[in-house]
């Protein structure tokens, strides 16, 4: 029955910035195994995750029916988090469909996706709010959720809703990647007095594994995560809190902010596989236009009471997750937080997979 825990969990996405933790966070304690879908067995993420133990690799890619079918059959578990940066908006919609069906006929008992907010929808279908690579996930969000209705005693299914990572103002070739300028780290976004709902990735480890350890309670939930709504002011003013070095926000207007960091690529497809004749296919500048509109106009709201419940020692502040880097930077012996902004120590620390596939250029 839907309603019976998972013992093996098939994982699309588990290379990714977010699904490296998902994973630790189901085989860590034996609870879970896990088999890993991974288009490269050999690389240096997928050989991470058979250090964990209780992982086991499939090589081949999300969008084959033959691949996905081999996974669903080894497993009784499902969490599926497909990479819209590489298949781009409209690929990602139909496989995630499809993945849905074939998990569902293949009998898996518990199906998890990868979810963000359906943001079009939630703006009141005002297209300065298309954002392809969060729509195209929300909507499938929402479909999932009205099989479910229907499904939810053959195979019980769960949304897992995230945002950006907080390591992504941290991390290299993101969209809100920093700067040190005359000694100042500074965030140039177009986010005006906005927040972003920023999410922690060490705590997505803990809200799936209770997905999976409560199915009862999880079937037809849609687990929206977040810290806190993160004004950029307040993460500088918090960074040189917890640091002692200076930081900055500088709001910048859009125009401005695409062509000082992303004028190679404004043009150019958001999902780097996506045909860019076709007329579906969103620009990477009309894309992350509506990213930041989400953000500026606070669109995107979260229960953080459920959230104090489900995970009682969750991250709530972007000052307690800086305390935490820089225990975890010190920690491994690399120096202090500040240090990995620099220049040449920021290129060598992409959080993103995205860099990594689109030099092979592959679904």
């Amino acid at each position: 029955m839907a309603s019976q825990q998972a013992s093996r969990v098939f994982v699309v996405g588990a290379t990714g910035a977010q699904g490296l933790p998902v994973v630790e966070g189901l085989v860590g304690d034996g609870a879970y195994s896990v088999l890993a879908l991974t288009r490269h067995a050999g690389s240096n993420r997928a050989q991470s995750l058979l250090k964990l133990g209780n992982v086991s690799l499939l090589e081949g890619t999300f969008a084959d029916e033959d691949t996905l079918r081999v996974g669903f059959r080894a497993c009784d578990g499902a969490f599926i988090n497909i990479d819209g940066f590489n298949a781009g908006e409209r690929t990602e919609m139909y496989w995630a469909i499809r993945s849905y069906e074939i998990a569902l006929e293949e009998g898996v008992k518990f199906f998890v996706y990868g979810n963000l907010d359906y943001t079009l929808k939630k703006a009141g279908y005002d297209s300065r709010f298309r954002c392809g690579h969060y729509d195209g996930k929300g909507r499938i969000g929402e479909w999932i959720l009205s099989q479910n209705a229907a499904n939810g005693e053959r195979m019980a299914a769960a949304l897992f809703t995230t945002g950006p990572y907080m390591e992504m103002a941290f991390s290299s070739r993101t969209p809100m990647t920093p700067t040190i300028e005359d000694g100042v780290v500074t965030w140039r976004v177009p986010l005006g007095g906005g927040a972003v709902v920023h999410v922690a990735l060490e705590d997505c480890a803990h809200y799936v594994r209770w997905l999976f350890d409560h199915p009862d309670r999880a079937n037809g939930m849609d687990l929206a995560v977040a810290i806190e709504p993160v004004k950029y002011d307040a993460l500088a003013a918090a960074f040189t809190r917890v640091t002692g070095h200076p930081a900055r926000y500088v709001d910048v207007d859009i125009d401005v902010y695409f062509e000082r960091s992303f004028s190679h690529v404004a043009d150019a497809p958001a999902g780097y596989n996506a045909d860019p004749n076709d007329k579906s296919t969103m620009s990477f500048r009309d894309n992350f236009t509506g990213f930041w509109n989400q953000w500026k106009h606070n669109v995107i709201q979260r229960d953080y009471a459920l959230l104090d419940e489900i995970h009682p020692n969750r991250i709530r502040s972007v000052e307690q997750w800086l305390q935490r880097q820089e225990q975890l930077e010190r920690a491994a012996g690399r120096g202090e937080l500040w240090e990995r902004l620099h220049p040449e120590n920021l290129a060598k620390h992409a959080i993103l997979k995205v860099s990594e596939d689109q030099r092979r250029g592959k679904l």
